[in-house]
């Protein structure tokens, strides 16, 4: 009996190693010696594009969400020509030179007083209709959303902007199909927001559709935000402030 009980609490000690990953084997029983990175889910790479005068909070709101997940996403600040970059409040960033044929999991295109300026640098909108179709994923906050309409990607798609300046916004697509109220878009690999806040809502939507609503509520719990989970209302629409 005691031979017994011995031999059943190693199979089953086994079989929880073999379950947790620190004990695999081949069908034979052999034991494999897997590398453990190769366990662990691959590290996707976050590109974020800055121009000068983009709007702070539209970079650093989903800075701080997807920051919070360094298992999972790894961020990188690029400009069309590298170099230090500054935003509307005057802070400043280093960022790196995008490189030829460059392929990011996600690329995320800030808004900003900037984009009325950016939107006719042809070599940036080229650049940002390169990096969008090869991309996974494409997030925009804010104006982010006409910089990526001028090159045509949303043509036939949803997409929403800022609400202050949403009439020049729409301007930049007009084969969008623009939703004023809502208060983020998501058409297929395109999540399109507000203005920025809209953007921690955004994120924090693009977590729920890829990790749970579980893990988004915990985020937004931990960063002190009453994350708005409906992406369908934005509740400064109606606001026609200048």
């Amino acid at each position: 009996m005691k031979n017994l009980f011995l031999t059943c609490f190693l199979l089953v000690l086994v079989s929880t190693l073999s379950l947790t990953g620190l004990a695999q084997t081949d069908r034979n029983g052999a034991r494999l010696d897997i590398p453990q990175e190769t366990l662990k889910p691959k590290i996707q790479r976050i590109g974020i594009l800055l121009f000068n005068n983009f709007e702070t909070l539209d970079v650093f709101g989903p800075v701080e969400i997807f920051g919070r997940l360094k298992d999972l996403y790894t961020i990188e600040f690029y400009s069309l020509e590298g170099g230090i970059v500054s935003s509307t409040q005057n802070v400043k960033i280093v960022t790196e030179k995008f490189q030829e044929k460059d392929s990011l999991d996600i690329f995320l295109i800030p808004g900003g007083m900037g984009t009325r300026k950016e939107v006719d640098h042809k070599a940036l909108i080229a650049k940002i209709k390169e990096l969008s179709s090869s991309a996974t994923y494409t997030l925009t906050v804010c104006t982010g959303s006409a910089l990526l309409a001028k090159t045509g990607q949303l043509n036939g798609r949803t997409a929403t902007s800022n609400k202050r300046a949403y009439d020049w916004a729409i301007s930049q697509g007009d084969k969008v199909n623009w939703i004023k109220k809502a208060r983020w878009t998501v058409d297929g690999k395109f999540y399109t927001s507000a203005g920025i806040s809209a953007g921690m809502d955004m994120t924090l939507g693009f977590i729920r559709d890829i990790h749970g609503i579980d893990l988004a509520r915990k985020i937004a719990y931990e960063i002190e935000y009453t994350w708005q989970e409906n992406k369908e209302l934005d509740n400064f629409y109606l606001q026609d402030l200048k």
